[in-house]
């Protein structure tokens, strides 16, 4: 029996493979759960008693040599496969990467980001759970307010003092209450409004709103600012403003774009008009200031806020504001990164 096991011990040093397989194969005859070492150990019984040692000794030394070898032929072969495989070509070109996409609503976000930092404005962000304070009573819009209806609003449950935050606002309020004038921010961010979720509206959406203080800020320096965000953003330069009403400015406007009425989408999208509404804005109004711990008799500001989402829409005649928040990825591989 010992000469049967020495025998297999020679075997196994002299054994070679020229495959992984040829290699499992050996490793199942001698390491298997019914391989010949399973075998001569089942057999450890039957030896005579004075041969026991050396029959163990010679079986720890079969099982190690077949451990070493599997161990040493894997590492070889594995190896060789990887550098020399069979089939691979290592001067066919790689794959070529797909380009990735980004979403319209970051391409968006990123131009208008882009075009107001050329004139010194900085981004500005905070909480989407804001207090009541920051949302509205800061912003001229004291409890029980009617214009606090124009925001239908999501609230905490557990603490009727927190909310989802209806509009950017609540960050310029709190960039007011800890930066001094001058002050030139634009504040991106989602904003959240309890309405019904159709083709042109949704319960959240995208907005960035900027804000001007300094001495001497005059709605001149608001117009211009505008007329060379229209021009730059849409290559549109002719606007105009409607007079409107915001709680936390005083005068308020509504700012339109003369789209034009060169094709039967324009019509669709300025209603025949040619004028399309893009963004509200208006003068600080003295109370928000004095709010925010900036004296209204020594500075003015102006403010105005815009839905990214529309500008979206517009800028990529996207027809349904769901498909920004669907993840369809055969929507949103049309937008290659720009930027």
């Amino acid at each position: 029996m010992i000469e049967t096991i020495q025998e297999h011990i020679q075997k196994v040093n002299a054994f070679q493979a020229e495959s992984l397989e040829q290699v499992e194969a050996f490793r199942i005859e001698y390491l298997g759960k019914k391989g010949l070492l399973k075998e001569f150990f089942a057999s450890f019984k039957s030896v005579p008693p004075e041969q026991k040692k050396e029959y163990g000794q010679a079986l720890n030394t079969l099982r190690q040599a077949a451990e070493e070898k599997v161990n040493q032929l894997k590492d070889e072969l594995g190896a060789s496969q990887s550098v020399t495989g069979p089939g691979m070509d290592l001067t066919r070109p790689g794959d070529a990467l797909a380009e990735g996409s980004r979403h319209p609503i970051s391409l968006v976000r990123q131009k208008i980001i882009d075009i107001f930092s050329r004139i010194g404005f900085n981004v500005s962000e905070g909480p989407e759970i804001e207090d009541d304070w920051h949302n509205f009573t800061a912003l001229n819009l004291p409890e029980y307010h009617p214009a606090r209806d124009m925001q239908d609003t999501f609230f905490i449950e557990t603490n009727p003092d927190l909310l989802l935050r209806t509009h950017t606002s609540s960050v310029q309020v709190r960039y007011m209450e800890n930066h001094t004038p001058p002050i030139r921010t634009i504040s991106p961010g989602r904003v959240y409004r309890n309405e019904a979720i159709s083709a042109r509206s949704h319960c959240f959406f995208h907005q960035v709103e900027g804000l001007y203080i300094d001495k001497g800020v005059s709605f001149a320096d608001l117009k211009q600012t505008l007329q060379y965000f229209t021009t730059e953003l849409f290559g549109k330069s002719r606007i105009r403003l409607r007079p409107s009403y915001f709680p936390f400015t005083e005068p308020s406007a509504e700012v339109d774009v003369y789209w034009g009425l060169e094709t039967e989408t324009d019509y669709r999208m300025t209603k025949g008009t040619g004028w399309l509404e893009i963004m509200g804005c208006g003068m600080v109004d003295p109370n928000v200031l004095k709010n925010c711990g900036i004296d209204p008799e020594e500075y003015s500001g102006y403010a105005f806020g815009m839905g990214i989402d529309r500008i979206a829409l517009l800028l990529y005649q996207i027809d349904d504001i769901r498909l920004l928040s669907e993840n369809d990825l055969r929507f949103l591989k049309q937008f290659k990164s720009e930027l």
